[in-house]
């Protein structure tokens, strides 16, 4: 790191972590039950689901570019992106809970509900997560303090994660009181007070400090054209395309899993937590330890090296599952951890490699727009999830699964492929796609000092704006 450049403190990397413990409240709750919800909660088929997972998915991903542009034009005495949080915590919380709010509905009726609800809460998602994501670009010149920022975010992520892991079916089952309908518009309620607060500390303990060139233009055809000459974006994406296809297939899969081929009838196995609450608890500590050792790594080795060995041993640890019989849960546990606990590194990492990328289009194309290629990294995301999650339905739906009901051959043999080789098979392809990344860090360090000493430089001769602000 260029000496000069200031070391963000403790609390502003702890605050500004606590906007994805916030937006974890919801996304990590979809991800793992949102399927099961709309199945086996509010009625609607498994294809049906599938189907809009896809459609608004899509919508959703059409969105994100162009939240990167707006935000990248946006000017407050906030800065580009902290307004953001500001703006749009409020309707966060309040649609998060509304598309768990349950109705009473025709079968007609609650498909568009959830079409309806869904599409607006990716929206606003959208809008809040693309600025609060691009906030890791402007918060730090240096390379290695946004790592360190990245963890201390997925830090932070992951504990919101491990919070729905424990306690949603606990939760569920507590203030529902048997009516698991009722449980899950509880517990949205609240986890929807609690996010509204997290993005609010995020918002007042931060703060931006680059900029782009005073003179840089901002024409939308030339930020677009910039970001798709820009070769290691294009590697990032079609790596991140397949890990959170693979995240949304194992996810979308895991209560199913638990259900039907284990046997979980939710009664408690380890305290008040039942066998799938406690396999996916011990998921959540692996990657918050997992994500500890990120800045440790990263300080000794390349982070190309790193994300290539630890997504392959993850993708080693999920297919391994395939052939545990439903007694051996403890194995299961084991090996849910140990993938979990490998995977843990590679998410900081990656979320740092993506501010890299942008370092990197500024140095190679006089052009900064770091909305917009975090806007790209969640788009490449919300595309994966969308592949995965509309899968996992389709699927579900193909090898014939009834909800609530005991499964055929055909239909426990979906669930498994879904939860382990599916997954397993679309990590390899991730790493087959960071094979190709081209930054390495000795390359990554000298790309920082030109930056650095291009922008003073700049501010000397023609007396453009100050680039770095004060700590």
């Amino acid at each position: 790191m260029n000496e000069s450049t200031p070391r963000l403190k403790f609390t502003e990397k702890l605050s500004y972590g606590m906007g994805d413990t916030a937006s974890n409240f919801f996304f990590q709750t979809f991800n793992i039950f949102l399927l099961y919800y709309y199945t086996d909660v509010f009625g609607i088929s498994a294809a049906a689901v599938g189907t809009l997972f896809l459609i608004t998915r899509l919508w959703d991903t059409v969105n994100d570019p162009l939240m990167g542009v707006v935000s990248d034009r946006t000017r407050s005495r906030f800065g580009k992106f902290r307004p953001y949080l500001l703006w749009l915590c409020i309707p966060y919380g309040i649609i998060g809970y509304l598309m768990f709010a349950n109705p009473d509905l025709s079968g007609t009726g609650k498909l568009v509900y959830a079409y309806c609800t869904y599409t607006a809460m990716m929206m606003v998602y959208t809008a809040i997560n693309i600025p609060y994501s691009a906030m890791m670009g402007v918060m730090s010149p240096s390379s290695i303090e946004r790592t360190s920022l990245a963890s201390y975010r997925f830090f932070c992520a992951f504990a919101g994660g491990l919070l729905i892991s424990m306690f949603v079916r606990p939760l569920v089952g507590f203030l529902g009181a048997g009516n698991e309908a009722r449980g899950f518009q509880l517990t949205m309620a609240l986890f929807a007070l609690v996010s509204i607060a997290l993005f609010l500390v995020a918002f007042w303990n931060t703060k931006e400090r680059v900029q782009p060139k005073s003179d840089q233009k901002n024409d939308i055809k030339g930020d677009v054209l910039a970001l798709l000459k820009n070769r290691p974006w294009l590697i990032l994406f079609l790596a991140a395309v397949f890990t959170l296809a693979n995240v949304a297939v194992r996810n979308g899969a895991t209560v199913y899993y638990f259900k039907y081929y284990v046997g979980d009838d939710g009664s408690p196995f380890f305290l008040i937590f039942d066998k799938t609450t406690v396999v996916m608890t011990g998921g959540m500590i692996g990657l918050i330890i997992g994500v500890a050792f990120a800045n440790p790594l990263a300080s000794r080795f390349d982070k190309r090296s790193i994300m290539m060995l630890f997504s392959a041993l993850n993708a080693l640890s999920i297919g391994v599952l395939f052939f545990l019989r439903p007694d051996q849960y403890g194995l299961m546990l084991a090996l849910s951890f140990l993938g979990a606990l490998l995977a843990g590194p590679t998410v900081p990492l990656v979320w740092s490699m993506y501010a890299d990328v942008a370092d990197f289009g500024e140095w190679r194309m006089g052009r900064r727009s770091t909305g917009l290629v975090f806007a790209a990294a969640l788009f490449a995301q919300k595309f994966g999830l969308t592949i995965g999650g509309a899968l996992s339905g389709w699927l579900l739906g193909l090898f014939g699964f009834v909800a609530n009901a005991e499964q055929g051959p055909s239909a426990m043999l979906g669930i498994r492929l879904l939860f382990t080789v599916i997954p397993a098979g679309l990590a390899l392809l991730a790493v087959v796609a960071i094979r190709f990344y081209p930054l390495r860090d000795a390359e990554l360090a000298r790309i920082e000092t030109d930056l650095q000493n291009r922008r003073q430089n700049k501010s000397k001769t023609a007396g453009g704006e100050v680039v770095v602000a004060p700590a």
